[in-house]
This record gives structure tokens, sequence and C-alpha cells, in this order.
């Protein structure tokens, strides 16, 4: 069903490139506020299962009153390339965010390819957890047109979106990302472009950290959680968290920080490349540092 034309998301048209947690995530939260969605992803598997799962979420952040009640959802169409989706102007996205996987070389390739497909003056959102923005655009044939962010997960509960605005971002680009977030009841703060940028720049080492507590044996998970629960106030805890986000794309986030600083407190610790390499990636596949029967996202 399209949106109304007296909701905020009314004649927007967002397409959304990756349909793991984040780009499903980014599409459920755009759906939810009547906004049209295609959501692009070459992995059948994935794509198929992305309505089900993009309608769960809609549905669960209804229910925890993280949407608007009165909002007629965004219609939402799913393709394996946004070169295969009809073309029509009204078709044609007002916006593209960029969600796969956090390698450098995947995402530079996907914005490359996006970039050649839309028009002049459409924002390319990366939305990147530590890949700088000014790496990015050397992919882009209009380096003015992208920009960065960094939603957290989920992020129909999260209001609050990190945007990285590079050396060569466009005003105009930033001016629409903006509007863009407003329609999504969501409050941007900028940030200048760097590796990792704040939130990761800060968390990913210090969960690296608490992950090397665990593995020297001082403590549980379940007792570092606690603590810092407790005692420092941080709402889930680093290793829960790292569960939420996903080891793997810590251990990449990780990386990127680690090639980019030189900091030797980013190199991702045993404990945590041997549970990625055991599968264990936390609860989207079931297990990480805590067990998720039935939980899995």
């Amino acid at each position: 069903m399209a949106a109304e034309n007296g909701t905020p998301g009314a004649g927007r048209r967002l397409a959304v490139l990756g349909a793991g947690v984040m780009g499903s995530g980014i599409a459920a939260l755009a759906v939810g506020h009547g906004i049209a969605v295609s959501l692009i992803d070459p992995d059948r598997r994935r794509l198929d299962e992305a309505p089900a799962k993009i309608d769960h979420q809609v549905r669960m952040a209804r229910l925890m009153g993280a949407l608007p009640e009165e909002t007629v959802p965004g219609a939402l169409v799913t393709g394996p390339s946004l070169a295969d989706l009809p073309a029509a102007d009204d078709t044609a996205p007002t916006a593209v965010i960029e969600a796969v996987t956090e390698d450098p070389d995947a995402k530079a390739k996907v914005l490359a390819d996006v970039s050649a497909l839309v028009a002049p003056g459409t924002p390319i959102i990366s939305n990147t957890s530590s890949i700088p923005i000014d790496e990015l655009a050397l992919a882009t044939a209009r380096p003015v047109d992208l920009i960065g962010t960094h939603f957290m997960n989920p992020p129909y509960l999260i209001r609050t979106v990190e945007v990285i605005r590079g050396t060569h971002t466009g005003e105009a680009t930033l001016d629409a990302l903006r509007a863009l977030l407003t329609a999504l009841r969501r409050q941007p703060i900028v940030v200048d472009d760097a590796p990792g940028f704040v939130t990761s720049r800060i968390l990913h080492p210090m969960i690296n950290d608490a992950v090397r507590v665990v593995a020297a044996g001082t403590a549980s998970a379940e007792s570092v959680d606690r603590l810092m629960q407790g005692c420092l106030g941080h709402p889930t805890g680093p290793l829960r968290t790292a569960d939420l986000i996903g080891l793997d794309n810590l251990v990449d986030s990780l990386w990127v920080l680690h090639s980019r600083t030189g900091d030797e407190g980013c190199r991702p610790c045993d404990l945590l490349l041997e549970l990625v390499r055991a599968g264990h990636l936390g609860r989207k596949s079931g297990r990480g540092f805590y067990e998720y029967e039935g939980e899995q996202a």
C-alpha cells in the first residue's frame, strides 16, 4: 500500500541495497513511516525472506509504540539489481541507502554501480560503522552526492543516527539526508569523517577489551555485562551489544579501525576470531556470547 499524501514519507521512494540485518531494519523503518522502498539484494534466499522479516519488524515496532499508528505503510518491492527495477519517473529513488556487508571492497563496488545508475543529485547514503566516507567516495562518479550514516540496530528503536559528512559531500546532499531522517523521526548528529567516526571508534575497541577480559578468565560474559550495566549505566552490556551488532560485523569494523589507525587495541582478539570462525555470530545466528534459541533475527 502506498503512503497517504498527508504522511511525512509521501512522495519519497527509498532504494535500500542489501537485505541483511541492517538493510532489512532500515527498510522496515522506512516502510513503517509510509515511505516506499525498493529492497535490492542478489542473494535470492535473503530477498525471499525479507518481506516477512520486514513485516514482522513493522508490527513489532507498532506494538512497542515506535512507529506512528496512523501512517499507512509504504509499498515494498524487491529485486536482485537496481537496474532490473521498472524505470519510470515516479519509481526512481529519491535517495539510495547502501547497507551491504562492512567490507570496503564490497561497498566500493556497490557504490560505483549505483552512482552510474541514479540521476545526478540523488543522495547516495552509505550505512557504515567504520569505513571513511572519503575512501568510499573514490569509487563513485559524483562524490558530492555521497554521505554516510551509522544507523544503530534495531533502527526502529534507536532514534539517534550518526551522520558522516565527507570532504566532498555537498550541502544539498546533507540537507536531503536531514529531511529524510526527519521524515523517519530520527535525530541526526553530524560528525566529520574519520575511521570509525565517533561511536565505533569508542565502542568497538571497548567491546574488544571486554572480550579480552572474558578470554583471560577474569569474569564471564554475563558478569562483565552486569557490571557494565549496574556500575556504569551501559544499557545492555558490551557483550550483548556485540551479539546484536553481529560478531562478524564487529571483526570487520575492528580490522578497518586497526588498518586505518594503527591502534593495536583495535586488533580483534583471538576469542572473537574463534567465535566467528565457528559461525557463532551473535543473535542473527542464534549463538554468540549468549544463546538465542528461537530468537534468530
